[in-house]
C-alpha cells in the first residue's frame, strides 16, 4: 500500500533534505507515465467503502483526534487491505464480511489466489494494455501489506507456508513490459507485513505497533529485495512504509547500483532517516489530490483510476476518473514537474475491467497525438495560463519548443494565449503544419486548423521557446 501520510510524515518535508543518487535518472524524469498494478488475494472479496480518498486532510496523526483516526480506518476505502478492514470492530468492511463469508478467513482468499488467479492471469496482455496507455514503464506490487509474494522466492515465509507463488508472476511481466519497450519496477511492502502479526489497525498508535521489527524481519526483507534485484533488474525500487530501522540499507543500495546502473529507488525505503537528510532518495512520492511537487526535486503522483488501489467492485462511474479528467490530471502534473504513476486494480482473474482501461485507452490515443509536449519534456518558467475564454493553459517545453495544452476544447477556430511571440516565431499544429497566428492584448491569437480542437485537451507548438515571453 501506499500510505505514507498514514504514518504521520510529511511527504514535500522529507523530499526537501532527502538526497539525490548520483546515478542518471533522465529516462525517468522523460518518460512521465507510468502504470502502479496492486494485485493480492483481496482482489476475490473485492470490497471497500466507497470514501473518497483524502489523506492531506488526515495531516500528522499526532495531531488528528483518536476519534477521527478510528474513523479513518473503518472506513478505509483501499479494497487491498481488506485483511485489516474486515478486522476493525465497527467497519462495514467487516458487516459486510460477515455476511457474505461468515467466519471465513483471510488465509483461505490466499489459498484460493494461490491456486486459481495466479494460474489465469496473463501478464502479457497487462503489458499490452499498458503500452496502449502511453505509459514508459510499470510497477508491480511483488509483496503487498498481506505479506504474499508474487514469484516463488527462494526466501519462504518463516511465519506462513506456502505463502507465494508458485508461478512466476513478476518474471513474466518483467519480459513482457520489456518487450514492448517500457521500463519494470518492483513495488515490496517493506515496513509492513502481516503475516508477522499487528492487526486489526484501529488508530495510528496501532499502526505504529504494527510495523514488524527486529532482525528476522529486517533480514527476511533485505533478502527479497536482494532477490529482486538479482533476478529482475527492475529500473525502479518503490518501498512503502519502509525499514524500521535498517543499518544494511547503504549495502543494498550499493548492490542495486552495481546491478542496475541507472535504477532509482523512491523516497520510503527510510522515513526515520529521510528526515535527516542522510537517506537516498531519486524521487519523491505523493498520494492523491496531489498535483504540485517540492520545487528542485523530481517527484510522482501515484493513485488509483478510482477510489482505491485494488480492485472494488463497488465502484461505479461515479468514483472512477474519467477520460477528460485523467487526461486533465495527468497534464498538469507533468507540467509542474512530476509523473504520473497511475494505479490499476485487477479482478481475481487478473482482468483490468473496462472503467478502468478505457479512461487510460483515451489517455494514449491522445498521446499519440500530442506525446511531443510530453514524453520528454521539462517544465517552463511558469506551469500554468488561461485563454481570454477561461480555460486552463498548462505550458511544457521540449527540443527548443515550447507547448501550450488547453485544458479543454477551445469554443471557436481561434484561441488566444497568456504568452507573447515576436514576428520570427512560428506556431504549429501537433501535425506539423504551420499555423496562423498573430500578438494579441492576451498575448498570441491562434487560428486552428479543422479537426485540431481536441474535445478534452487542445496543443499548440511555440518555436522556439526562447522567444515566447509574458504579455506585458
Amino acid at each position: 500500500m501506499t500510505r505514507r501520510g498514514f504514518l504521520g510524515v510529511s511527504a514535500v518535508g522529507i523530499a526537501a533534505t532527502a538526497i539525490p543518487s548520483s546515478a542518471s535518472t533522465s529516462w525517468y524524469d522523460d518518460a512521465k507515465l507510468g502504470v502502479f498494478i496492486h494485485w493480492n488475494a483481496a482482489s476475490i472479496p473485492a470490497f471497500a467503502p466507497l470514501v473518497r480518498p483524502n489523506l492531506a486532510s488526515v495531516g500528522d496523526p499526532g495531531s488528528v483526534p483518536r476519534w477521527q483516526q478510528q474513523q479513518l480506518w473503518r472506513a478505509l476505502p483501499y479494497a487491498e487491505m481488506y485483511q485489516n478492514t474486515m478486522a476493525v470492530p465497527g467497519s462495514e468492511t467487516g458487516r459486510h464480511h460477515q455476511e457474505k463469508y461468515g467466519g471465513l478467513p483471510y488465509d483461505a482468499f490466499v489459498e484460493r489466489f494461490r491456486l486459481r488467479s495466479i494460474a489465469a492471469v496473463d501478464p502479457a496482455a497487462w503489458a499490452e494494455q499498458f503500452r496502449l496507455y502511453g505509459a514508459k514503464y510499470a510497477v508491480l506490487t511483488t509483496k503487498t501489506e498481506d505479506g504474499f509474494l508474487l514469484w516463488p522466492s527462494a526466501h519462504a515465509n518463516p511465519r506462513k507456508a506456502k505463502w507465494q507463488a508458485g508461478r512466476d508472476i513478476v518474471g513474466e511481466l518483467a519480459v513482457a513490459v520489456r518487450q514492448r519497450g517500457l521500463r519494470f519496477g518492483t513495488y515490496y511492502s517493506t515496513g509492513m507485513d502481516w503475516t508477522f502479526g499487528g492487526i486489526p489497525i484501529v488508530d495510528s498508535e496501532s499502526l505504529f505497533a504494527a510495523v514488524p521489527r527486529g532482525r528476522e524481519y529486517l533480514r527476511y526483507a533485505d533478502a527479497h529485495w536482494r532477490e529482486l534485484i538479482a533476478k529482475y533488474r527492475p529500473s525502479v525500487l518503490w518501498s512503502d512504509y519502509g525499514f524500521q530501522p535498517y543499518d544494511g540499507l547503504d549495502a543494498l543500495f550499493g548492490a542495486y547500483a552495481k546491478t542496475v546502473p541507472d535504477g532509482i529507488v523512491n523516497d520510503r525505503f527510510d522515513v526515520g532517516r529521510q528526515s535527516t537528510g542522510k537517506a537516498r532518495a531519486d524521487f519523491v512520492t505523493l498520494e492523491y489530490a496531489q498535483t504540485n511537487g517540492p520545487a528542485g526535486r523530481k517527484w510522482e503522483a501515484c493513485r488509483g483510476i478510482g477510489y482505491s488501489f485494488g480492485y472494488n467492485r463497488q465502484e461505479d462511474a461515479s468514483t472512477y476518473l474519467d477520460a477528460r479528467a485523467l487526461l486533465h490530471l495527468f497534464v498538469d502534473i507533468v507540467a509542474a514537474g512530476g509523473n504520473l504513476l497511475i494505479n490499476v486494480g485487477p479482478t481475481e482473474t487478473g482482468e483490468i475491467v473496462a472503467r478502468q482501461a478505457v479512461p487510460l485507452l483515451s489517455l494514449g490515443r491522445w498521446l499519440r497525438t500530442n506525446g511531443k509536449a510530453i514524453y520528454g519534456s521539462r517544465p517552463w518558467r511558469r506551469a500554468k495560463g488561461a485563454t481570454t475564454d477561461g480555460q486552463d493553459i498548462r505550458y511544457t517545453t521540449a527540443k527548443s519548443s515550447l507547448y501550450a495544452t488547453v485544458l479543454g476544447s477551445p469554443p471557436s477556430s481561434t484561441v488566444d494565449i497568456d504568452v507573447r511571440l515576436p514576428v520570427v516565431a512560428r506556431v504549429r499544429a501537433m501535425d506539423g503544419r504551420d499555423l496562423r497566428w498573430q500578438q494579441s492584448p492576451q498575448g498570441t491569437r491562434i487560428w486552428l486548423p479543422d479537426g485540431h480542437r481536441d474535445p478534452y485537451a487542445t496543443t499548440v507548438e511555440l518555436h522556439p521557446a526562447t522567444a515566447a515571453t509574458d504579455p506585458v
